[in-house]
């Protein structure tokens, strides 16, 4: 018998010969590679203070990547030469949440050491991730300026449960890795926090945008202005985007989704304006949890986000 048509072997998709999906221009990382994005995911979400399966959003935003071109109507450009490198996740420890920050923070000074990337993507996981992530950029790299898309603040006190998605600006400010001058906070929403963790921003000189601050300035703006404020002070910039800064009804996949936050076009006109500066060399996106999405809606604006921070 003949299988004419039958191909017993891997997945079959449709093939355009004329376009091309960002996930094709995606590599497994190999020792003497090299390419312009590093991908490494970052997939613990233990920490979370509410429910979450977060720890499976660098897989599904990695698929969401295979929905989009790479190519721009708007730049009349096509990105096929921007490529990635994709180093796989760090690994976690099952229960000990202290290891896992060891853990995610020696993997991504791995892949900083590597040398083999010009900009670098974490995918998480949780928010705890940055504390890890932020870290080892600053002790590759030195002083680290921080521009935070959030509903919360994030700088929540740890006597009442440790370290967890709530307290990694925290962490990174009483450490000494991030200085409080060096943090701006976009997107913080009314009635998500507690009066004392926004007067312990103000304590520490963290520069906090509400949405009533994007409404009155537009947020490109405010990014704008934020870079080249950061620019003359650190060593390199880092984009922390938590997903739950969008509206819920734009990103239902989110653990703590709520009403009045940014529409997804302000997101990614915003992550755009602050990734055309060279001095930006990282961003993480977290806060996605797949099995609260619809349609993977979230994941798949997670994927414009990077989209937006690699093709400039």
């Amino acid at each position: 018998m003949s299988f004419q048509y039958l191909n017993p072997g891997p997945a079959r998709g449709f093939k355009d010969r004329f376009t091309t999906k960002v996930d094709e221009t995606k590599q497994w990382y190999e020792e003497g590679k090299s390419g312009k994005i590093g991908l490494l995911g970052l997939p613990y979400s233990k920490s979370s203070i509410s429910a979450s399966q977060a720890s499976e959003a660098p897989q599904s935003i990695r698929r969401a990547l295979g929905f989009y071109t790479t190519y721009s109507h708007e730049k009349e450009k096509d990105y096929t030469d921007v490529t990635m490198l994709d180093f796989g996740d760090a690994p976690a420890h099952p229960t000990d949440t202290e290891k896992t920050n060891d853990l995610l923070k020696k993997s991504v000074k791995e892949m900083l050491e590597e040398e083999s990337c010009s900009r670098y993507v974490l995918l998480g996981g949780d928010h705890g991730v940055s504390f890890p992530s932020i870290t080892a950029f600053h002790e590759r790299w030195g002083r680290v300026g921080v521009l935070q898309w959030d509903a919360h603040h994030d700088v929540r006190n740890t006597e009442d449960g440790g370290r967890t998605n709530g307290t990694p600006f925290r962490s990174l400010l009483e450490s000494g890795v991030v200085r409080g001058e060096d943090l701006v906070q976009i997107g913080i929403r009314d009635y998500s926090n507690a009066q004392a963790y926004a007067e312990y921003c103000a304590r520490h000189g963290v520069a906090v945008y509400t949405m009533a601050d994007v409404d009155a300035e537009g947020i490109a703006s405010i990014v704008k202005k934020e870079i080249q404020r950061l620019k003359e002070k650190v060593d390199l910039i880092y984009l922390s985007v938590d997903m739950d800064v969008v509206d819920q009804a734009y990103a239902p996949g989110c653990p703590a989704i709520g009403p009045g936050g940014l529409t997804s076009r302000e997101l990614l006109v915003s992550v755009q304006e602050a990734s055309g500066d060279p001095i930006v060399k990282a961003m993480d996106i977290v806060e996605i949890d797949p099995s609260k999405d619809v349609r993977d809606m979230t994941s798949r604006l997670a994927a414009h986000v990077m989209m937006r921070y690699m093709y400039q």
